[in-house]
């Protein structure tokens, strides 16, 4: 059996697409970071649609390049062909979307490290092992890389894969525009047209919009280039019409196009084209390689297409297959897809895939919460700068614990722990920042937030949002209609700004709790259009009262990540009590405990009684022993029903 779906083969860049939508690319102001470049992209969308699929292309040595390969790695795209090359840069592209029908871009490509592949690139194992390969036009278009693409495709004949060709004409990056022309479709070269002619005859599948064709047939008639491509290749050709949706051709071209094979369009708003025939051809690789009729994957294909031209950037708009399932069986509610809350909701949450926020951690995330502030404060011999030094010892306590292990995490917070906070940054460390005044009720949030919790641009996207509040189903009606608006207003920015959401709540510290009490704030929480992707949870001995929560979770949110166990200061007798409860429900994750593992080393260190080494020791020796606490419950938990 092949690993591999699919092989792409091409460019690969960084797109830095402009925040201020309707103004021009020489006012932004702002960027936003994607991967970019149509075989990359296109890797990715198969990826988030279930295809296993690989990318061929080059990157330089250094951040830019890291940044793709790290990326590429996130959205589950098989990294073996991907070149790091130490004497070329990574390509840039920067755009924007002025209006409905201009998205000006300028590439930055001369001589960039996806230019740099060979023919030695070419790996005949790897391509062997893969269902089918895909080129895109860029890379026919210099001598050196056209080698490449070539020996792959001959590879993938001699190995009897399937092969597509994206035409993907960038008349600049062919020489004949200049660099101010990014945004050209189409300008006319016979030399263009007769290097395309001379590989068409390799592909059983060939994808375009109107203007491609024209290139690739060398006339601007639709119909007339249609048939000079068929004259001199068998592949079912696939013309991309824009609104008018796209038309398949497996065999002679008719005189309409209206006469090909057509799957259903959808009715939405025009946002941004930019990466919409990635995506599409994306949609089209899954109903092609599973064998669907024509309709069928022209169907998904243009719902993948419509998820693109209504979302910001390229690759972060692809659906995942869940999305594109929901999405075909309920239909267009509202045109402007960004905006229907149910499919965003849907999108982030099975999309999400940043570093340390439970990619790759399995199913059970351990973390140390040093994460408190009142708490340190109120220590005898404390000092802010005690404070600091004392928490970048919890950090390393955690880090002797993981051992460079995968599901391991930290709460830490950036008023007194910044130090071990940026120290985190970028490890193997699951990282969660906190964003309530310590101890308030009514909730409030940490002044550097600003008003409008606009301070959260600032953050690493790796590190997860937490809050802390202290609530009770038996509220009154302006405390919880106050906190909730305060929790409303954090979620709404941690999503504008790409960063995953832990709410905590506390019950029992407000009033008596039963088995429904947190059950019944998780439904309000729900109500309010708060959508945690972490729970964090108060023990619970009870398992009706775990079973309680998460059914309310369930019936809201089947994506969650999960729910980690709080402490609350719990000698662990305690809490392996509570752990053996909650490691029978599969969706508690596993636990986020702080003083139960810093108290006594923290006030010791504190009062000068322990030293640096003494005291990671022993924040280590009990981080440790509550991760085999938590494993031998999740081990020998019976399945909760």
């Amino acid at each position: 059996m092949r690993s591999l779906d699919v092989i792409t083969i091409g460019r690969s860049s960084v797109d830095l697409y402009g925040d201020q939508v309707g103004g021009r690319l020489e006012d932004m102001g702002s960027f936003s970071k994607y991967i970019g470049g149509s075989p990359a992209n296109i890797a990715c969308g198969a990826a988030r649609l279930g295809l296993r699929s690989a990318v061929i292309t080059g990157v330089g040595d250094e951040h830019m390049g890291r940044f793709i390969r790290e990326q590429l790695i996130r959205e589950g795209v098989d990294v073996r062909g991907v070149k790091t090359d130490p004497e070329r840069l990574t390509a840039l592209v920067l755009l924007g979307i002025r209006d409905e029908t201009r998205f000006p871009l300028i590439f930055y490509r001369e001589n960039c490290a996806d230019m740099g592949l060979t023919e030695a690139d070419i790996d005949e194992d790897f391509i062997a092992g893969a269902r089918s390969v895909l080129a895109t036009g860029t890379h026919l278009s210099h001598p050196r890389t056209r080698a490449a693409v070539l020996k792959a495709l001959a590879l993938a004949k001699k190995h009897g894969a399937r092969t597509a060709l994206d035409i993907d004409y960038r008349p600049n990056l062919w020489g004949v525009a200049g660099h101010d022309a990014g945004e050209s479709r189409f300008v006319e070269s016979d030399k263009v047209t007769a290097e395309l002619q001379s590989v068409l005859h390799l592909f059983d599948l060939i994808v375009g919009t109107e203007e491609e064709f024209h290139i690739a047939g060398g006339t601007t008639d639709t119909v007339a280039a249609l048939r000079a491509v068929r004259a001199v290749s068998d592949a079912v050709l696939v013309c991309k019409r824009g609104a008018a949706g796209a038309v398949a051709f497996e065999r002679a071209i008719p005189d309409s196009l209206d006469d090909g094979q057509t799957g259903p369009g959808f009715p939405i708003e025009v946002f941004n084209v930019l990466g919409a025939g990635d995506g599409f051809f994306a949609g089209l690789l899954k109903g092609w390689l599973e064998d669907r009729d024509w309709p069928t994957a022209l169907a998904y294909a243009n719902a993948c297409g419509a998820f693109a031209v209504s979302r910001h950037g390229c690759t972060p708009a692809y659906p995942s297959l869940a999305e594109l399932e929901f999405f075909l069986a309920r239909g267009v509610i509202r045109p402007d897809l960004r905006n229907d809350a149910a499919l965003e909701q849907i999108h982030w949450a099975t999309n999400r895939r940043h570093p340390g926020a439970g990619a790759g951690a399995g199913p059970d995330i351990r973390i140390f919460a040093f994460d408190h502030r009142g708490q340190f404060e109120a220590m005898p011999g404390y000092t802010p700068a005690k404070g600091g030094a004392f928490k970048t010892l919890c950090l390393a306590a955690a880090r002797a614990v993981a051992d460079g292990q995968s599901g391991y995490g930290i709460l830490c917070d950036d008023r007194i722990g910044r130090t071990a906070l940026h120290a985190a940054s970028g490890s193997e460390l699951w990282v969660g920042r906190p964003c309530e005044w310590p101890g308030s009720r009514p909730l409030e949030l940490e002044p550097e937030l600003g008003p409008d919790c606009g301070g959260l641009n600032a953050w690493p996207r790796a590190q997860v949002v937490k809050v802390l509040c202290f609530c009770h189903p038996d509220d009154d009606a302006a405390m919880r209609a106050g906190q909730e608006a305060t929790v409303a207003r954090l979620f709404a920015a941690a999503r504008r700004n790409g960063l995953e959401f832990l709410l905590e709540i506390i019950p029992s510290k407000v009033g008596p709790v039963d088995d429904m009490t947190t059950a019944t704030l998780i439904r309000q929480f729900y109500a309010a259009g708060i959508y945690p992707d972490w729970w964090k949870l108060e023990p619970m001995r009870s398992p009706a009262a775990w079973a309680n929560a998460i059914a309310a979770i369930e019936a809201h949110d089947r994506h969650t990540r999960g729910i980690v166990v709080l402490g609350l200061d719990a000698p662990e007798a305690e809490l392996a009590a509570c752990f053996e409860v909650a490691a029978g429900f599969p969706l508690v994750r596993g636990f986020a405990v702080g003083r139960t593992i810093f108290g006594d080393a923290a006030r010791a260190w504190l009062g000068g009684d322990l030293d640096d080494a003494g005291a990671v020791a022993a924040m280590a020796a009990r981080f440790g022993r509550l991760c085999g606490i938590w494993d031998a419950a999740r081990v020998g938990a019976p399945a909760a029903v």
